[in-house]
């Protein structure tokens, strides 16, 4: 398994299987572009087999701390480890960047999600509950 950080729209494209939806050109420049937004990919014999993404957050009183936007691993390579070795390799990134955190927010059902953050030595905070706004729909 190698991990590296996508760096072009081309990669993001080819890795689009891990996401929810197809990767639009346009989103993907704007998240390359953005200096605390970072995605990392695994691959297995070239192929996208994994992907973390995460998104830097400062605040006056808190300092920075990177948020664990979304973590996916394909199907066919799960159970495998490949989703430990991405959670380690965005903290190892995010105290590179000199966050002193990372956090992520998962549904208390998701029993492989909790299973994978435990393994890679995340701490049980609590519940909390998430409201949103959906201010358009671009779907």
């Amino acid at each position: 398994m190698d991990i590296r950080r996508a760096r072009s729209a081309a990669e993001l494209a080819a890795a689009e299987g891990l996401f929810d939806g197809p990767a639009r050109p346009e989103w993907c420049e704007r998240f390359l572009a953005a200096s605390g937004h970072l995605m990392l990919i695994a691959y297995v014999d070239g192929v996208p087999a994994g992907m973390v993404s995460g998104v830097e957050m400062t605040h006056p009183d808190k300092g920075t701390e990177m948020c664990l936007y979304e973590l996916s691993v394909a199907e066919a390579y799960r159970r495998r480890g490949i989703g430990r070795a991405l959670t380690l390799a965005l903290a190892e990134e995010a105290e590179a960047r000199g966050c002193h955190g990372m956090w992520v927010g998962v549904d208390t059902d998701n029993e492989a999600a909790l299973a994978t953050y435990a393994s890679a030595g995340a701490e049980d905070e609590g519940l909390f509950s998430m409201r949103g706004w959906p201010l358009r729909d671009d779907a």
